[in-house]
């Protein structure tokens, strides 16, 4: 029988890479050749970041300029529902695939997957995205951006049969590249890669984090120029006697973080509890257009808001508004705290609903509202020398800082992004506010929450998180001998003969129900009595062991049992109480130090 094509094709590959593989052992050291991979990479994710910004445009401006002339009314009530529907059909039905979760989903697969992440997020959420948002869709490119960048660095580093650390630093190198691209903004992709996916890098790994974000940058700044992405005009400086207004200013943002953090969880919740993908489609479709309907500046990603709140302009919140009428006094207050309320929900309406996006966008829309919101009630009080563009600013670090739970990136990615450099004390002072009293009353970001709570999340603790990059499946050993309650001590005997084991399981002979064990030394003695070979049973022998895990704990569980017991050798039970195999003390431990060097070294 021959070999199909397909296979002689895989086996050319594999020798083609073999032999590249012995000349870059011979030819390239890996500190060199982990450069030129960071180079290449933050070529692609440039590229692929400035795709997706323009393929947005393109759809946004095809369908204001050419398809709502057509309609005779007001379309932007139409497009999010048939943006959203379009991207859960190509889901559904042509990629088939599931891309929910954005940045979640790539935690995940640091912690969970050993940094690998399928092929298709290569593409699909560049697609989807630009569908949802181009259409309407109240949410962001970032996360997308971030996604897709991720997925790039993932599995070029897979393709190349890179370890785990390089891979996990190939990942990042992307990320960072992506999101610099889109931002145009270099540390702050450096920054976000640290702080938000939590890797401890040592400085041989920093340096092609470095090159690539870079390199992002410049491809960024090669097809559309470099100015930065908001333009902001600082016609009034930082003084001291303002500190009392951006530390108020920072708890407001705190505020509505956890605002937007608590309406998105609940939001996500009540939908999770809809089985039909037709009926969350509707639903969400339907309140994201009646938030529209009353509040058109929430269509989209909201960016022409944010210009011109960057001026102190509020006038195109009011634009084709039913509440014109309020633009005076209070009644800008009002109008202002309807938006920052309404901002998370319209996002949420949208993922709820099919749509995909990113968290980025929103959180800013929030936080120049938020400004314009303290800064509005602050002079209609009395106060003078407020000035609206400085809080609109600032207030978009303070919610990035409090939503994202990255202070760091909140400062570095709104000084990049409008090139407010002369505000940095404010920006510190206030995402550092935001940060700190949101995190006491939501320990884990938005990003996280669900990760951290199925204890699936890498941290800066190198400890959890070398236990959690570990697979207890891959630690279980089967090669325990089993008896029945039933059994007789003959039949035990001849277990014992045929195994190196001192260790015996005790199932259901019916349905493998673990019911306990036997240790060598309890049987040592009666063993060599044959008179009690048919006397004596199993089940007046085995006992139920004080510790077991199940197949789905923990492996930061699963060694606190060992440290806090004398055990060697645990049983592993399925959520059925049916037995699986035994872990071993030994075996944890080895894996642990060698994953543990693996990380660390440099």
């Amino acid at each position: 029988m021959g070999i199909d094509k397909s296979t002689k094709r895989r086996w050319k590959m594999r020798r083609a890479f073999g032999r590249f593989y012995e000349w870059r052992i011979r030819h390239i050291g890996t500190t060199q050749y982990l450069t030129m991979l960071s180079i290449i990479v933050g070529i692609i994710a440039g590229v692929t970041a400035a795709v997706l910004k323009t393929l947005t445009h393109h759809i946004s401006e095809f369908l204001s300029g050419t398809i709502n002339p057509l309609l005779g009314f007001d379309g932007n009530l139409l497009f999010p529902f048939v943006g959203i529907s379009i991207t859960v059909v190509f889901i559904k039905l042509i990629l088939r695939q599931n891309i929910s979760g954005g940045i979640p989903r790539v935690l995940y697969s640091i912690s969970k997957e050993e940094a690998v992440i399928k092929p298709h997020n290569m593409y699909s959420s560049v697609i989807t995205s630009a569908i949802t948002v181009g259409f309407g869709g109240s949410a962001g490119l970032e996360g997308p951006t971030v996604v897709t960048g991720a997925a790039i660095g993932s599995n070029i580093g897979k393709f190349l049969h890179l370890n785990f650390k390089q891979r996990l630093l190939m990942l990042g190198c992307a990320t960072a590249a992506a999101l610099a691209a889109i931002f145009k903004a270099p540390i702050t992709g450096v920054v976000f890669v640290m702080e938000v996916f939590m890797l401890d890098l040592t400085m041989s790994s920093l340096v092609p984090l470095l090159i690539s974000s870079v390199t992002g940058v410049l491809i960024s700044y090669m097809l559309s120029g470099s100015s930065p992405v908001y333009f902001f005009r600082m016609t009034d400086a930082f003084a001291s006697k303002d500190v009392p207004y951006f530390i108020l200013l920072g708890l407001v943002c705190a505020f509505t973080s956890i605002y937007f953090t608590r309406s998105y969880i609940w939001l996500s919740q009540q939908f999770r509890k809809i089985n039909s993908t037709f009926w969350k489609l509707v639903w969400g479709a339907l309140l994201l257009t009646g938030m529209i309907y009353l509040f058109p500046s929430l269509f989209g990603e909201g960016y022409n808001i944010i210009s011109n709140s960057l001026n102190g302009d509020i006038k195109p919140i009011y634009r084709n508004s039913i509440f014109s009428s309020w633009h005076s006094g209070w009644g800008t207050v009002l109008l202002l705290t309807a938006l920052t309320l309404a901002k998370p929900l319209a996002t949420s309406a949208t993922f709820a609903a099919g749509g995909v996006g990113g968290i980025f966008a929103p959180s800013l829309f929030v936080g120049a509202t938020t400004g314009l919101l303290l800064s509005t009630i602050l002079t209609r009080l009395g106060f003078q020398d407020i000035h609206a563009a400085n809080f609109a600013l600032v207030g978009m670090a303070g919610t990035i800082a409090g939503v994202l739970h990255a202070p760091l990136t909140a400062v570095f990615l709104i000084a990049e992004l409008t090139g407010g450099y002369k505000l940095f004390v404010p920006l510190m002072l206030v995402s550092v506010f935001s940060y700190i009293f949101t995190k006491k009353f939501i320990t884990n970001s938005i990003y996280t929450y669900q990760l951290a709570r199925r204890n699936e999340l890498l941290t800066h603790h190198t400890d959890k998180n070398v236990l959690n990059l570990m697979k207890l499946e891959k630690l279980i050993e089967t090669n325990f001998a089993v008896v029945f309650p039933e059994d007789t001590l003959r039949v035990l005997v001849k277990a014992v003969e045929g195994t190196t084991r001192n260790i015996f399981a005790v199932v259901s002979r019916t349905d493998n129900t673990f019911i306990g064990i036997i240790k060598m030394d309890d049987i040592r003695k009666i063993m060599f009595h044959p008179e009690q070979y048919d006397k004596v049973f199993v089940k007046d022998l085995c006992f139920r062991p004080e510790y077991t895990v199940r197949i789905d704990e923990s492996m930061d569980s699963v060694a606190t049992k060992f440290s806090t017991s004398d055990k060697f050798n645990i049983a592993v039970l399925d959520e059925n109480n049916k037995y699986i195999g035994f872990v071993s003390r030994a075996k944890v431990f080895s894996t642990y130090r060698r994953m543990s060097k693996q990380l660390s070294e440099d």
